[in-house]
């Protein structure tokens, strides 16, 4: 009997210690790293969000699915591109699914939203495409980073490019709302800096594509050249329109480059000869560029764009921020260091990022045809966004 109740007390000993180990053992596994994507994955620029997400995903899944130690786990919200919606959409993903860091978005107004809530909050913040200034303006935080651009940023590079190549009067086109009128505002700075004379602004309500009216204003105008800002689906539709109406032949269409880029198959010989400025090309013909277009194409059965460069720009810069605080998101100024003193080994060319926040980067000058955005030169190297009004 007494070699029975040994027995047993060395079991429920040893049970113990089990039970001690896992319990330590749990205690030690880093809890998962709650990322939210707030992008559109309906209406115009649907196709842009699907982008973002699958170049931010193939970053995470180069990393074994886990960043700084901790396995990644997502929550996703449709923002709709509906600025109206935007705040009970962050606040979704905020309070309601407590997540460490914040992934979006497209559409300029709805990323402003996103941008308070997060300076509110204190939520680490990484815009992987709208341009909204302000962001890395007046709105910028310890807390809030960019993997793209801001929209003064490839107006600005290209007004440099067509005041040099002599053109003097510009009629600009472009939708009525933060994107389009920052974009135009940048082009402005530089192409009348370089000589040149914007001649007269259009523009209509986002997401309208009803262009006929001003097209035939355009023609009536008969500027030397236009400079246009659309994206999605209604670039598309711009490209076409612009061509049917015969203005291709006779005034050369030239903008930043989100008119022709992930656009290319659906505008057909409409897009064919359109120079536009950009941080990224189809052609970049580097190592780096070349294995990141495999590994997309492989992975997702289509070409990467822009959008999918920025998704996977934004996973490169969350991981160098975390790997510099164990894990930990809410050490803004920690991360902030770290990216600040970082060179962001990029699919587009490396990049560093400004004291506002916003990428330093080379634009280049593209052509569309064949179905590509080829490089043909440099527009601006190491342009940086004056970040006005930032106070950190």
């Amino acid at each position: 009997m007494q070699l029975t109740w040994t027995h047993l007390a060395r079991q429920s000993g040893a049970l113990a210690l089990c039970a001690m180990g896992a319990s330590l053992a749990l205690a030690q596994t880093p809890a998962k790293l709650k990322v939210g994507l707030m992008l559109p994955y309906t209406g115009t620029f649907a196709s842009l969000g699907t982008a973002i997400e699958n170049g931010f995903r193939q970053h995470v899944n180069e990393l074994g699915g886990k960043i700084a130690g901790r396995e990644v786990e997502y929550f996703k919200v449709d923002d709709e591109s509906e600025p109206a919606k935007a705040t009970d959409n962050v606040n979704k993903l905020i309070k309601r699914d407590q997540v460490d860091v914040l992934i979006g978005t497209v559409h300029s107004g709805v990323a402003m939203a996103m941008a308070k809530a997060a300076k509110e909050s204190g939520t680490l913040l990484i815009v992987p495409n709208a341009g909204a200034d302000a962001v890395t303006g007046a709105m910028c935080a310890p807390n809030i980073f960019r993997s793209s651009f801001s929209n003064w940023q490839p107006g600005y590079a290209m007004g440099e490019v067509m005041a040099k190549k002599g053109i003097k009067k510009v009629v600009t086109i472009t939708w009525k709302y933060a994107a389009g009128d920052e974009s135009v505002k940048g082009f402005k700075e530089s192409f009348e800096k370089g000589g040149g004379m914007v001649v007269k602004e259009l523009s209509l309500p986002f997401p309208n594509v009803e262009f006929q009216g001003l097209l035939t204003e355009i023609a009536a105008t008969k500027p030397d050249a236009v400079f246009t800002f659309f994206a999605g689906g209604a670039a598309v539709k711009f490209v076409k329109d612009y061509a049917a109406a015969g203005l291709k032949t006779s005034i050369p269409l030239y903008g930043s480059g989100f008119i022709t880029d992930g656009n290319l198959e659906a505008q057909g010989a409409a897009a064919d000869g359109i120079i536009t400025a950009l941080h990224y090309a189809d052609s970049l013909d580097t190592k780096r560029d070349k294995a990141f277009r495999l590994a997309y194409a492989k992975t997702f059965k289509m070409q990467p764009d822009v959008y999918a460069v920025q998704g996977y720009d934004a996973a490169q810069m969350l991981a160098i921020g975390l790997n510099a605080t164990k894990g930990d998101a809410t050490k803004a100024a920690e991360i902030s260091a770290a990216l600040g003193k970082a060179t962001i080994d990029s699919p587009r060319g490396p990049f560093t990022i400004s004291p506002s926040h916003n990428p330093v980067q080379d634009f280049y000058i593209r052509q569309a045809g064949a179905k590509e955005n080829k490089k043909i030169g440099i527009a601006s190297a190491k342009l940086a966004d004056p970040g006005r009004g930032c106070k950190m």
